[in-house]
This record gives structure tokens, C-alpha cells and sequence, in this order.
């Protein structure tokens, strides 16, 4: 008999070794796999976000943008722009100074529209702009990992595709400065490309990618179309690469499997040393105990556990500590149901006080309370540099006539459909109603492209109501609508594009009074 061999503390360190080694290698190899799975999937919906927030924002511009493009695609010999953008600020600046000169106190894309200038300004706003979304997409780039991003338009000769805003940067030397080759012409065969010229072809985001192997190894490039006044004018492309991440991703695990099993190796060794020696006999016995209330739960072994918990030692204390633990545990498991159910009781109580303090009764939209909020988000957004929204006021017409003459159920109902009516016509903007009859909605993102021409149908569609006989007095929707948009130049906070919108409501209030009269 090899009293060695036998010894638990050997067979212990034996199990415990390999152990250790095949739950290192299980545990590589399947964070290998994940991460390589969870990257690609990561990676692939990445660049799909991406792509389709750059479309976003290039279609916000709309005409704006396909102006400039036409231009550069034009007049790109005229443009110059260094290789590090270092003049964009300066580039914008001289081009709000160029327009101001030329058209005071005159609005660009309001009062005076691109094709309007004169060519100096015009080259003006087209540098500062195409270093703009250089710049745009060249953090985009950063911020999210990925490889190269970058928006194309078909070129002059078939199959050709040039590089409006290109992610890699080439360029030439002018008189000893280095300056950015614009529009690029480059061949972009449908064999090596089929997504790219699906999306221009189709105007739909494809399905799948493009594979395939360029100065940043193999990669993906999915592909999003750019619409602008219902037409395709262009692509947005985004790549990321994977096989060097892959192998990255393996390197990093062996390298985590080595040093953790060096590391485990060495504890393991001198720790069963010092346990052997000092609680490995004891800890026999207290292990034992522990089994057998973990199997049967019976807080009467607490007995056996005292008893030997002899000496004054850490494995005495410990033992003590552990019956005390087990006498206590039942009491405290009965204790955390009943918290727990009281906590839940609590935060249900909490959400209701929220959103009753934040959502108005009677129609469900937000309140007052939300509005201020919103002003105060707002009013950041002025702040940083950052804010693009429009205010509407909505007064509705007549409550009071309403429910003097047919009670408040009736005027609660006029209320209801003017809020209807508010949802229907801006889906993507909040409203709060922060008076009796008084709505105002908060416009950005589409709305807020749209928003002139919201108003404008909005007052259309209250016409036709107005016009509709068949309709109950209370059921006639009759609203004042008041527009202002946020313009930096005029506006100090969000609570002056709120007064011009007021204003503007009362004003529209006058005139259909006075129609009525």
C-alpha cells in the first residue's frame, strides 16, 4: 500500500490539478468561441448601425447635402483641403462671415439657397462642409472600431463609383502642402461589389455583405442607400475586419489559459502544503457536517458541529461561526421573502408616483412637470452647441364655450380629439399638455425636418373638420397652432422659442376669430 498515493490530501491535489486543467481548456475554448461569435454578430450589427446613423444625418440635410454633392462632384479642382482638417473651423468661419457679407441677416437654406450664391461663397460652404462629414465619419470610425467608412456615388464611366466622403485619406502636394485628393474615381466591378450596387441599384439596404480582402485583410462591408427627395443618390459603405481579430481573440485566451494555469499551479501547491498541516484533519470533519446539512437541511447538526469545534484555532472559530450561520439562516431566509416582497410593493409604488407626477389624466400625454424637464434638457442642448428642435403651441378653440353650453364630459371630448389629432400628425416628437386646452409639442429628429410642413397640413385637416356638418359642436376640432424654430442667432434658451411660438399662436388665435366674426 503507497500511503502517498492513498493520502486524501494527494488524491485531493491529483483531482483538483486536473480539474483545473480541463476546466481552463473547456473555459478557453468556449470563451474563444463566444467572443468570436459574439464579435461578429457585434461587429456585423455594428456597422449596420452605423451606416444607417450616417444616412440618418445626411438625409436631416436633405437638399443641402445633395447640393454640395453635386458641386464637389463638379468643382472639385477648385477645393482644397489639408490632410489633417486642421482648418475646418476656420473653413466654417469663413463661410458664415462670405454669407453674412453677401446676404445680411439672411438665413442659409431659408432665405437664400445654395444654387442662389455666388461661386466664391459656394466653394466656401462645400470645403467647410466636406471637411464637416470627413470629419463626421472619420469619427465614427474611431468611436466604434470599425475599419473604414466612407459614401460613394456611381461615376461618369459604367461600373465606376467615386468617393464623395472616403475613409482612407489620399492626397497630393500643392506648392509643398499637402492637401486631400477629392472624389476619387475607382472601378468597382458588380463581381467584387454586388452589395454596393444592389443598394444603389434597389435604394434598399441588401442582405449579407461583401467579403473580401483589401489593405486591412478580409473584411465586411455592408452597404445602405441615401435617399434624398425620394431618389438614390448615393451609398454609404462600412467595413470592419474579423480575421485578425480572430486570431487576436485566440492569441489573448492561450496566452490567459498559460498564465492562469502557471498561476493556479503554484497556489495549488503551496496551499494544500499549509492545509495539510494545519486544517486539513479538522476541516475533514467540518466538511463532513456541512455535507450532510447541505443534503438534509437539518439545523440539529449544529450539535455536532459544536462539539468538535475544540480549541481556540481558525478552524474552532470557523466551526462556531458556521453553526451560528445555520441557526440563523432560516430565520434570514424568511426574512428576505418578506423584504423582498416588500421592495417589490415599494417600486411598484414608486413607478406609479412617477408617472402619475409625470402623465396627464385625462389624455395620457405628458404634463407640465415633463415639459419643464424637457426645457431643461433643451436648454443643455443650446449649451453644448447641439440643439435642433422647433416648438408648436396648440390652443384648442372654444372649451369654454363647449362646456358652458354642453358640459365638461363634452369639453374633456373636444380635448381628447385635439390630442389625437396631435399624436397623429407628430408620432415622433413628445407632447405635453401643460394647460386646460393649451398642448405644445417639443419637434426633432423627422419632425422636425418636416415640421413647416406638419403645421401646414395640420391646419389643413382642422378646415375640414370645421367644414364637416355632420360633426357635434365638441366633435368640430378647432385649434390654434403657433411655429417657432430654434435659431441659435435669436435664441438664448428653449423658453424664447416657447414665447415665439406662443405668440405665434395667439396671432393665428386672432386671425380665426376674426374669420369667424
Amino acid at each position: 500500500m503507497n500511503k502517498k498515493t492513498d493520502s486524501l490530501l494527494f488524491k485531493f491535489a491529483v483531482i483538483f490539478l486536473i480539474f483545473t486543467i480541463v476546466t481552463l481548456a473547456i473555459s478557453s475554448i468556449n470563451t474563444y468561441l463566444n467572443q468570436t461569435n459574439s464579435y461578429k454578430e457585434q461587429a456585423e450589427e455594428n456597422i449596420k448601425n452605423i451606416a444607417k446613423c450616417l444616412r440618418d444625418m445626411i438625409e436631416a440635410d436633405g437638399e443641402n447635402f445633395l447640393q454640395y454633392q453635386n458641386y464637389l462632384l463638379k468643382n472639385q479642382d477648385k477645393i482644397f483641403i489639408r490632410n489633417d482638417f486642421s482648418s475646418y473651423q476656420a473653413d466654417k468661419k469663413d463661410f458664415e462671415q462670405l454669407f453674412a457679407k453677401q446676404y445680411p441677416d439672411k438665413t442659409f437654406g431659408v432665405d437664400v439657397k445654395f444654387d442662389d450664391m455666388p461661386d466664391n461663397i459656394k466653394i466656401a460652404f462645400t470645403k467647410y462642409y466636406q471637411e464637416y462629414w470627413l470629419s463626421t465619419f472619420e469619427k465614427f470610425r474611431n468611436s466604434f472600431g470599425i475599419m473604414y467608412a466612407y459614401y460613394v456615388v456611381p461615376g461618369q464611366e459604367q461600373l465606376h463609383m467615386v468617393y464623395v466622403v472616403d475613409g482612407l485619406r489620399e492626397t497630393k502636394m500643392i506648392n509643398d502642402i499637402e492637401y486631400l485628393r477629392l472624389a476619387i474615381d475607382v472601378l468597382e466591378p458588380v463581381e467584387e461589389h454586388e452589395k454596393m450596387w444592389e443598394a444603389f441599384e434597389t435604394g434598399k439596404s441588401p442582405n449579407g455583405y461583401d467579403v473580401y480582402d483589401n489593405e486591412f485583410g478580409k473584411t465586411y462591408a455592408y452597404y445602405t442607400p441615401l435617399n434624398i427627395g425620394g431618389q438614390t443618390v448615393g451609398v454609404i459603405g462600412t467595413e470592419i475586419e474579423i480575421e485578425t481579430v480572430n486570431k487576436e481573440i485566440l492569441r489573448l485566451t492561450l496566452d490567459q489559459m498559460a498564465g492562469m494555469g502557471t498561476i493556479i499551479l503554484i497556489c495549488v501547491l503551496a496551499l494544500l502544503g499549509y492545509i495539510h498541516q494545519n486544517y486539513i484533519l479538522k476541516l475533514e470533519h467540518l466538511q463532513s457536517n456541512v455535507r450532510e446539512y447541505s443534503q438534509k437541511k437539518d439545523p440539529e447538526i449544529v450539535n455536532s458541529i459544536e462539539k468538535e469545534a475544540n480549541g481556540k484555532d481558525e478552524i474552532a472559530s470557523l466551526s462556531m461561526q458556521i453553526a451560528a450561520m445555520i441557526l440563523e439562516l432560516e430565520n434570514y431566509m424568511r426574512s428576505l421573502i418578506k423584504v423582498a416582497k416588500e421592495l417589490s410593493s415599494a417600486r411598484e409604488q414608486a413607478d406609479l408616483m412617477h408617472e402619475l407626477a409625470h402623465k396627464d389624466s385625462l389624455t395620457g400625454v405628458n404634463n407640465k412637470n415633463a415639459y419643464d424637464s424637457v426645457i431643461h434638457q433643451l436648454d443643455w442642448k443650446i449649451d453644448d452647441g447641439t440643439a435642433e428642435f422647433a416648438i408648436v403651441m396648440i390652443d384648442l378653440n372654444f372649451l369654454k364655450r363647449i362646456n358652458d353650453t354642453y358640459g365638461h364630459e363634452s369639453g374633456n371630448t373636444a380635448i381628447q380629439n385635439l390630442c389625437e389629432m396631435v399624436k397623429d400628425f407628430f408620432p415622433n416628437s413628445p407632447i405635453f399638455r401643460i394647460g386646460g386646452d393649451e398642448f405644445v409639442v417639443v419637434a426633432e429628429g423627422e419632425d422636425y425636418a418636416a415640421v413647416t410642413d406638419i403645421v401646414k397640413k395640420f391646419n389643413s385637416k382642422l378646415d375640414k373638420i370645421a367644414a364637416n356638418k355632420k360633426l357635434e359642436p365638441w366633435e368640430k376640432t378647432s385649434a390654434a397652432l403657433g411655429l417657432a424654430i430654434y435659431d441659435k442667432s435669436i435664441d438664448s434658451s428653449a423658453a424664447n422659442v416657447f414665447k415665439r411660438a406662443d405668440k405665434a399662436m395667439y396671432a393665428r388665435k386672432k386671425e380665426m376669430k376674426a374669420v369667424r366674426i
